[in-house]
This record gives C-alpha cells, sequence and structure tokens, in this order.
C-alpha cells in the first residue's frame, strides 16, 4: 500500500482531540497527523483549557511553526487562524502548511483546496469544508501500511459523521458544493472521476481490516485516498 490521506469529520472537537491523542499513543507520528476545528472559545481540550487558552500567545499572528505541531503532541501546537469561506479556527499539522502563508498564519488558500492537494477528491473536500464551516472538527492524517489499519479504526471509533448523510441533509437546505449545479439525481458516493482520484475510503478501510476487526466491517465514516507523493 502507497502512502495514503485518511480523513474523518466530527461534530464535538473533544472526540476529535482524544481521537489525536489515541493516534499518537499508537505510534503515528504527530507530522503525519492535521486537526482544523472551528470550535469556539467554550468548547474544551482534553486537559480542561479551552481552544482560546490553549493557543495563547499565537493568535491571528500564529506563525507556522505553531500550527505544524511544534517540538511536542499535535494539541499542544494548535493556533488560531482564518480560512476564507469557513471562517476563524483552531488548526495543527501538515495539512495546514498549505494555509499559511510566509509564517504569518493567515490563510493562503481555502481548505478544500488544500485538501484536494492532498488526494481528497474534490467533491469531498467541499464538503468536508463546509462542515468545518458549520463548526466540526476534521482530521487528517497520512498513513503507510504499518500505521494504516490502526489509523483508520481510532478515527473510525471516536464518532465521525457519515459525510454522504451530512451533506445529503445540507443540500435539503439549499447547499450546493461550489462549481456544481445541485441536482436531486447526483450521486454522493463513488469514485469522483473528474478529481483523478479514486475514494478508495470505504471500500478500502473494509477490504484491508476484514478479519482484523468487525467493527470496521461496512465502514462508512473514514475516507482514504491515495496521498500525491
Amino acid at each position: 500500500m502507497t502512502t495514503c490521506t485518511l480523513t474523518a469529520l466530527y461534530d464535538r472537537y473533544d472526540d476529535a482531540a482524544t481521537a489525536v491523542t489515541k493516534l499518537e499513543a499508537a505510534g503515528v507520528p504527530h507530522t503525519d497527523i492535521s486537526l482544523v476545528s472551528n470550535t469556539d472559545e467554550d468548547s474544551t481540550h482534553g486537559d480542561g483549557n479551552t481552544a482560546e487558552h490553549a493557543a495563547a500567545g499565537t493568535g491571528a499572528g500564529a506563525t507556522l511553526g505553531t500550527v505544524l505541531g511544534g517540538g511536542a503532541g499535535l494539541l499542544a501546537g494548535l493556533g488560531l487562524m482564518a480560512i476564507p469561506g469557513v471562517g476563524p479556527v483552531v488548526a495543527a499539522g501538515w495539512l495546514v502548511a498549505t494555509l499559511t502563508g510566509a509564517g504569518i498564519g493567515a490563510a493562503a488558500g481555502g481548505l478544500a483546496g488544500s485538501l484536494a492537494g492532498a488526494g481528497v477528491s474534490d467533491r469531498d473536500a467541499r464538503a468536508y469544508s463546509e462542515g468545518v464551516r458549520r463548526g466540526g472538527s476534521l482530521l487528517t492524517v497520512k498513513a503507510d501500511e504499518a500505521h494504516f489499519a490502526t489509523a483508520a479504526r481510532i478515527l473510525e471509533e471516536h464518532g465521525a459523521v457519515d459525510l454522504d448523510e451530512r451533506a445529503q441533509g445540507w443540500e435539503t437546505e439549499g447547499w450546493a458544493r461550489a462549481g456544481e449545479a445541485r441536482t436531486d439525481a447526483s450521486p454522493l458516493t463513488g469514485p469522483d472521476a473528474a478529481a483523478g482520484s479514486e475514494v478508495r475510503g470505504n471500500h478500502a478501510v473494509e477490504a484491508h481490516l476484514a478479519g482484523t476487526d468487525t467493527r470496521m466491517s461496512g465502514a462508512r465514516r473514514v475516507r482514504v485516498y491515495d496521498h500525491p507523493l
């Protein structure tokens, strides 16, 4: 298996933060994990500090080194930043490098574009971006063969949402992915041929973990994409 990008969207920041902690404890390098969370100042980290407090001293001027995670665990490196089309977030990790410009912590591009650059299909990237805009927390992991099964299982077991189901609900409210004409016949699952990147997620997770952990059979909440080298 080549290096993959695993993605999962959570409604609660605490669930995503718990997954991050378990990923690191399982040996996944924090440099291979990224978290982007639209959390307000009342939301708390696992250590009881607010997101604002955890990013104290960074503010809107968080440096690129801060949001990349620094030398400690990923959560210790969270910084505050603003993403066009999404709004203010706390973020850290490898994906954030493509969101920052000149080391000043200001977003240089949209979240959907950064996800697409990491191998996520355009269709799903737009949905993940909308999920963060609506208050969600997006966790992404670069995983090789050694860490794939463990990372996928951890992402799945901490309450990741079903992206297709969630996007369908938004579309009934009138939301449409940018650049797409809304149509009731538009499929929400399967490969995104236009993006040139097959969504391996549901089937890949199930196939790779078959016989490893029955809780993962039929997994629909963790998505897997070929990570561009």
